[in-house]
């Protein structure tokens, strides 16, 4: 990749300068290779003030995950000083370069004026596109519109400018989860952080299938890792659309009173077996079924066998490439990887079963389950595969989910890794001191009942709730 550029403050407007090269430079994962471009910065303020156009989402004051956004607040604070009630680039403060992909550059920046929000801007060059890309990044805008979810991706402004795209979205200081799983042991995450991202994907994956959206690019490094350790979604380029209708109704199953959570110790917590019993349950189901696509699109190691084969696919390649990521995972590595790109894909288009490897350290209450849903997800007919009928909502009946609320998993304390998510020492301070006021209170309370017993009543109340103070969080 190429050396981050750091770029100086200035007040003038500014325009991109792209210059294409005929090298290619391998990415961060050896599983792609793209052409780059250079990409400068000029400042010429006559170029671009004329023909820029900005368009912001109509909802980002109904926001329900992001009513309290501090981003949201940095972006109206810089349009109500816009004369036009816009965003453009002139607000924009680049710091330097993120990386870049299969459309554009992506840069870290900033507000003018403001530091403490920070971006992710996309830079794309239309000029250097063909018709068939142009279209992927049409269809990549249009999608980061709809989009409203914890785990997905906010567009803040779409900037047109000149020949350029621009694409303010949010920035993910962890890096991605490709690169996360390359610093742990044997490049495999435990059980329960397997579980932990999966189950977040999942309803990453539910939201967009409701949406009609099919995302066919499902691999660990589009999936990038905020500042609290969730996940986020990222690059929607290779999607396409779809209708859905979305049904609810009342399903009526058997089930265990409280299982057996295979992860004890892990993120969801761990409960007794108690016997069975029959619930009711309220089901919403809207999963794109009648999606339809003959384009060969992704990444090799996780595209479907209907879609090597070229026959047409539909909203099943999401489900076989979700078995592949939970595979990678657990195993470190994909399930039909060859020795070659060609080698994979037949292995993928063959009849061959998906193999477990069988690593001792590995053997840990859950895996079984886990197995048997990379099995029934890794089906290469797509019409017995699960989750292409009803979607998601069967997956997360799966035992390997078993216990997860899924109305508060965003809300779950990410798993610790190698490498994962530091602790906030300032937090941890807040509770110290917090402890040290209820010890000093403690104090006073008990002096004073020695020399009055009329408060006894009200230091029990509040010996008792020194005694059951809140836990450290990380």
């Amino acid at each position: 990749m190429d050396e981050e550029t750091y770029f100086p403050d200035t007040d003038l407007d500014f325009s991109f300068t792209s210059t294409t090269t005929d090298r290619t430079v391998p990415s961060s994962s050896a599983r792609s290779s793209l052409a780059r471009s250079s990409l400068t910065l000029s400042f010429n303020e006559s170029r671009l003030s004329c023909s820029t156009t900005t368009t912001t989402p109509s909802n980002i004051t109904t926001l329900h995950h992001r009513k309290w956004d501090p981003r949201w607040s940095a972006i109206k604070a810089a349009t109500n000083l816009s004369s036009d009630r816009n965003l453009h680039l002139r607000h924009l403060k680049l710091i330097r370069h993120l990386g870049t992909g299969n459309l554009g550059r992506v840069f870290l920046c900033q507000l003018r004026d403001c530091n403490s929000a920070t971006f992710a801007l996309k830079v794309i060059d239309r000029d250097t596109l063909s018709n068939k890309k142009l279209s992927h990044v049409q269809m990549e805008a249009e999608i980061l519109s709809m989009l409203d979810h914890p785990f997905l991706p906010t567009l803040y402004a779409h900037i047109q400018a000149s020949h350029y795209t621009c694409l303010l979205i949010d920035f993910c200081p962890n890096g991605d989860l490709h690169s996360l799983l390359r610093k742990q042991p044997g490049n495999r995450f435990p059980l329960a952080a397997v579980r932990f991202f999966a189950a977040e994907v999942l309803v990453a994956l539910e939201y967009l299938h409701a949406l009609g959206i099919v995302y066919r690019d499902l691999k660990p490094e589009n999936i990038l890792l905020r500042e609290d350790g969730h996940i986020m979604l990222s690059d929607f380029d290779l999607c396409f659309k779809a209708d859905v209708v979305p049904t609810f109704k009342f399903q009526s199953r058997k089930s265990r009173k409280s299982r057996q959570n295979c992860f004890t110790g892990g993120c969801f917590g761990s409960v007794a077996d108690s016997g069975e019993e029959e619930e009711v349950d309220p089901e919403f189901v809207a999963e794109p079924v009648t999606a339809f696509s003959r384009s060969c699109v992704g990444t090799h190691e996780y595209l479907a066998p209907e879609l090597v084969s070229g026959n047409g696919h539909g909203n099943g390649v999401d489900w076989w490439a979700f078995g592949v990521f939970v595979y990678e995972l657990l195993y470190g590595t994909t399930p039909f990887k060859g020795g070659s790109k060609d080698s994979t894909l037949r292995n993928i288009a063959s009849s061959r079963q998906v193999r477990f490897l069988h690593v001792t350290e590995m053997e840990e209450a859950g895996t079984a389950e886990a197995n048997d849903l990379i099995g029934k997800l890794l089906v290469k007919d797509p019409r017995r595969r699960l989750g292409c009928t009803r979607g998601a909502q069967d997956i997360k009946r799966h035992p390997f989910f078993d216990g997860i609320k899924w109305p508060l998993i965003r809300h779950y304390k990410p798993p610790e890794v190698v490498g994962g998510v530091a602790r906030k020492r300032g937090h941890v301070g807040h509770v110290k001191r917090r402890r040290w006021l209820w010890k000093g209170l403690d104090y006073l309370m008990t002096r004073n009942r020695n020399n009055k017993n009329s408060n006894g009543n009200y230091y029990d109340y509040v010996h008792n709730c020194n005694n059951n103070k809140p836990r450290k969080h990380a």
